[in-house]
């Protein structure tokens, strides 16, 4: 009976040592982790809020260059329409006026002709 005692002294001896290493395992590192960590929450969420914030900067930035960008290329594209309007109309204009004088020329000549054959 005095072995059975001593081995249950032993094994709750043994489990009360391990749960108290184990706890004293665990603050040690809890410890060396907050020694060690790099930021606290607080910092990290401010730290992530400030990248956030600069990367919204950054895309609207971006949003308004290409805008930009985008009205410069319109307003080159509108300017070079209207040009090439202007060129079509004055070739336009030119060409109802040869055909207006060579049918004015016919009309006159057709009138002479009926002139002399009467």
């Amino acid at each position: 009976m005095g072995s059975q005692n001593y081995e249950h002294g032993y094994e709750a001896n043994h489990t009360t040592g391990f749960l108290a290493g184990l706890l004293i395992g665990s603050l040690a590192g809890a410890g060396a982790m907050l020694m060690l960590a790099p930021r606290s929450g607080e910092k990290t969420r401010s730290s992530i809020q400030h990248r956030s914030i600069e990367l919204r900067d950054r895309a609207v930035d971006t949003a308004e260059d290409a805008v930009a960008q985008a009205r410069v290329t319109a307003r080159q594209v509108t300017d070079g329409v209207h040009r090439q309007a202007e060129v079509l109309q004055q070739r336009g204009q030119e060409l109802l006026g040869e055909h207006s004088e060579r049918l004015s020329n016919a009309v006159e000549t057709r009138k002479k002709a009926g002139r002399g054959s009467h």
